[in-house]
């Protein structure tokens, strides 16, 4: 535990302007980011006696190790400063809302030829417009079936789509009237845009406009007596009005605002939102955090804003935000805002009137969101609290490892030797850390050799990354002669800049766990021992009885099958295992589709296709003449020497084997053929039917 003073700056040092602060661990990591309106005054109550700061603000300033700051010329600037580098740093004491849920968002994807509807989630899309974010992804569907009568727009998957194409036929939606099968030319591109904007035009709240049209086109109808389509007609105003009723009017005057409540106690806040367009809610979300120091509702809006809007421009940021208290200053915030918009945004509380009584809704969901998420975290804190302490307890270890590494070797038959490493703080995987490796000093199939080179890489650059950030001050840092295989990783000045950001292996686990028995542990405790590590902890897992293996043991721990330790360390390996098979799976798939022409320097894919296309196979190409190469578009003469001279080094590929009757199928097709569509590979069957192989 770091004392705040040994690294507090000198009186006068702090400049008393607008700016940027961040506080930065023993390992050089941004632990803290904040801003202020003064530098001075804001740093100076970091820095007083410990026993007056806020448990987990103290908790903060003995962590970190250092501090530094950026002066900007405006608190607008220091906002949006702020905003980048928490979402560019990540720092662990920050106020970082969670969503309690992945919320489903209506998407209509304008940035395609045929737009097509949509239920997404995750990271927005550039071109595509979003409604939303729902509750639930039925509610979406409900609506989008009812919508699909008055507005029949595509909702296919690209393969159906182009299925449809390919035979003429369109799918069932096509057939009874909620598509309009652009996929076989019933209508036009153009006409189909349309369909789509109308679409996104009513989901936006501009409804009145279409009931106003379709009632006019029904009344017009019966009065030149087609009943059939005026009641057709009728029809899809039922339904716009039934799609309709699903959002109430909460606000009577047709406004567009977001509607932000907090609830908070001492440790913890949740934030609801509720998104409010043509006065009706067309979406909800909540998040929820830790107050990892003494905050303000205000300052809890503040960040809330910052997530909500930090990413969105134009109409996504309505005209009117309500809030239970404002940010302090409030007018750098609302320039944001309206900066972000491109025109005024109101950002005030709520007095009187529906607004107010709309916010109160919004206080309960936020209230009732609290309590949910602390009876569930309570079960789960309890949990994975009583999972460290057995794994602790059983391998003999000083406190529990609140840093776990696991790290698994995955293979096809010794081709394609890969490594994965993923990374457990707490109990919960840290997906932002996990790494991948190529196993790279030898060839062929050694589990304990890879588990072997991949500890030593691993912790060579933890060695280094210390060593150049000054922790070594006695010499050379152990372990920095380069081991026998040539597997040095790069000097400690190629790493990554001294910026702050999570570095790829800055931080040291107190736990490595290893798929595997007996030899696999030996290898990685031999690798620690090589480099001179002690005070890393080491076990594997096997997966026949899953024992639990500790180095030079020759029984292994065995843990109740009950035991909340046992299951962490399986979902530890468990997770290990499917990346590291992801990653092999990518490589394999990568050599499958290689082809003789890779090898040709300059040679880019469209010629490649080319080629391909003109000849028939590669196995045809390297039977042809420069001349008859020189035939196709794009090549001369120099180029066509060369692609004959690379095949005429590359060794035949041997013939395809039908693994079912034993066949040869040497039908002058090589792997890396593309006869079929361009780009994709002809597939020879290998992958899958080795695929029980892989490890």
């Amino acid at each position: 535990m770091a004392d705040p003073s040994s690294y507090r700056p000198k009186p006068g040092e702090i400049p008393d302007s607008p700016g940027v602060y961040r506080f930065r661990d023993e390992h050089r990591r941004v632990i803290y980011v904040g801003k202020a309106k003064s530098l001075r005054q804001r740093l100076a109550n970091y820095f007083q006696d410990l026993t007056g700061l806020h448990p987990r603000t103290r908790s903060m300033v003995t962590t970190a190790a250092s501090v530094e700051w950026t002066v900007v010329s405006t608190e607008v600037e220091a906002l949006q400063l702020e905003y980048s580098w928490i979402k560019e740093y990540d720092p662990r004491f920050n106020v970082k809302y969670r969503d309690d849920k992945s919320y489903p968002y209506l998407a209509v994807t304008m940035n395609e030829e045929y737009p097509r509807v949509q239920v997404m989630r995750g990271h927005k899309k550039k071109g595509v417009r979003y409604f939303g974010p729902y509750a639930h992804a039925w509610a979406i569907r409900d609506t989008v079936d009812l919508l699909l009568r008055v507005f029949p727009v595509r909702t296919c998957s690209a393969g159906v789509f182009r299925n449809a194409a390919r035979t003429g036929r369109p799918c069932l939606l096509g057939y009874i009237g909620k598509c309009s099968a652009p996929c076989v030319d019933r209508v036009s591109a153009e006409d189909h845009r349309e369909l789509a904007e109308d679409f996104s035009d009513f989901m936006a709240g501009r409804t009145g406009t279409y009931l106003r049209r379709l009632e006019k086109q029904m009344a017009q109808a019966a009065e030149e007596m087609e009943y059939e389509r005026a009641a057709r007609l009728r029809d899809d105003i039922g339904a716009l009005k039934k799609a309709m009723e699903k959002n109430a009017v909460v606000l009577a005057d047709a406004t567009d605002a977001d509607l932000i409540a907090v609830a908070e106690d001492e440790l913890e806040a949740a934030v609801q939102i509720f998104h409010v367009r043509g006065g009706r809610v067309r979406g909800q979300r909540g998040w929820v955090t830790d107050k990892v120091e003494e905050i303000t509702t205000g300052a809890l809006v503040e960040h809330a804003l910052q997530q909500l809007y930090g990413e969105e421009t134009g109409d996504a940021v309505p005209r009117e935000v309500l809030v239970p208290a404002l940010p302090d200053p409030v007018e750098p915030v609302q320039q944001w805002l309206t900066e972000r918009r491109g025109s005024g945004v109101s950002l005030r509380i709520p007095q009187r009137g529906d607004k107010k009584a709309l916010m109160e809704t919004v206080a309960r969901n936020a209230q009732q969101a609290l309590v949910l998420h602390k009876t569930k975290r309570a079960s789960d804190l309890t949990t994975r609290s009583r999972a460290l302490e057995e794994i602790s307890d059983a391998l003999g270890l000083d406190s529990a490892p609140l840093r776990i590494e696991c790290y698994d070797i995955s293979h096809l038959q010794g081709d394609d030797v890969v490594a994965s490493m993923v990374v457990f703080e707490d109990g919960l995987a840290r997906k932002s850390e996990y790494r991948r490796f190529q196993i790279r000093g030898f060839a062929g199939q050694d589990d304990v050799r890879s588990m072997h080179e991949v500890i030593t890489r691993r912790f060579r650059r933890y060695l280094a990354e210390k060593e150049r950030t000054g922790e070594w001050t006695d010499g050379e840092a152990p372990g920095a002669e380069e081991p026998p295989g040539g597997l040095a990783e790069p000097p400690a000045a190629t790493l990554t800049e001294d910026d702050g950001r999570p570095r790829r292996f800055a931080y040291p686990p107190q736990l490595v766990v290893v798929d595997g028995g007996a030899p696999q542990v030996a290898a990685a405790r031999r690798a620690l021992d090589e480099l001179g590590i002690d005070d890393i902890a080491v076990c594997g897992l096997a997966k026949r009885l899953e024992e639990v293996w500790l180095p030079g043991d020759d029984d292994p721990v065995v843990l109740p099958r009950t035991s909340e330790g046992l299951y962490l360390l399986q979902r530890v390996r468990d997770e290990a295992h499917r990346f590291a098979i992801a990653y092999q799976r990518v490589k394999r798939a990568k050599r499958f589709r290689a082809s003789p022409l890779d090898d040709v320097p300059g040679l880019g894919e469209t010629r490649k296709q080319a080629l391909v296309k003109h000849f028939g196979s590669v196995r045809k190409l390297r039977s042809a003449t420069i001349e008859q190469i020189c035939e196709v578009q794009g090549i001369g003469r120099k180029t066509a020497e060369t692609i004959a001279a690379a095949l005429a080094r590359a060794a035949p590929a041997a013939p395809a084997v039908n693994t079912a009757t034993g066949e040869i199928m040497d039908d002058t097709e090589e792997p890396g053929d593309t006869t079929g569509s361009p780009g994709e590979p002809v597939s020879t069957g290998a992958p899958d039917e080795r695929r029980g192989q892989e490890r």
